[in-house]
């Protein structure tokens, strides 16, 4: 089992229980799943460059990703209909847990000048959205062999149904975020 994945079950979800004062066990909240994307924006012609941004995706989060094509053609951003647009990896269970402490404890420190992330990324549904300019950060992508720079962005969804209660979880799993 996973490290944070046993640090929930044994001390935050009885945690989050007394604090909202949940009757059940059921109503702690817990990540459903994390969803890594990727737009692809400027390299959509360049199927090598396309590859190896899928091949980077693959090396963070250990799971193969799914390439978003445009469901229809629209001219002023240059889009066809079939074009890959994005790359998409939904990560659940262990691969999930791996990769959010692999993220908090690895990944975000190593973020130029870091100062926390921000509590603004709840969407008001008790799930989390997180940006990162570079895939550097990730201790899998070595300098030597990049080609191109891309950034990504990290969705937490979580079974929350307020931000309170989503913003305590990730608090409480480590997140850091920036005192308001």
């Amino acid at each position: 089992m996973e490290r944070l994945q046993e640090q929930y079950n044994k001390k935050i979800a009885p945690a989050l229980k007394e604090k909202f004062a949940f009757k059940n066990v059921m109503q702690v909240p817990k990540v459903l799943k994390v969803v890594v994307n990727v737009g692809v924006g400027k390299f959509k012609e360049d199927k090598k460059k396309i590859d190896q941004i899928v091949e980077d995706v693959k090396k963070i989060t250990g799971q193969a990703p799914v390439k978003a094509k445009a469901r229809k053609s629209i001219a002023g951003f240059k889009v066809r209909e079939n074009q890959v647009v994005g790359v998409v990896c939904t990560l659940r269970g262990f691969r999930m847990y791996s990769f959010l402490d692999k993220l908090v404890n690895v990944a975000l420190p190593r973020v130029r000048d870091f100062q926390g992330i921000s509590p603004d990324g709840f969407d008001g549904r008790g799930n989390y959205h997180l940006g990162l300019k570079e895939q550097l950060v990730f201790p899998e992508i070595s300098t030597e062999s990049l080609e191109n720079v891309f950034g990504l962005e990290v969705s937490v969804v979580t079974n929350a149904r307020k931000d309170a209660s989503a913003r305590e979880l990730l608090t409480q799993m480590g997140f850091p975020f920036k005192k308001n």
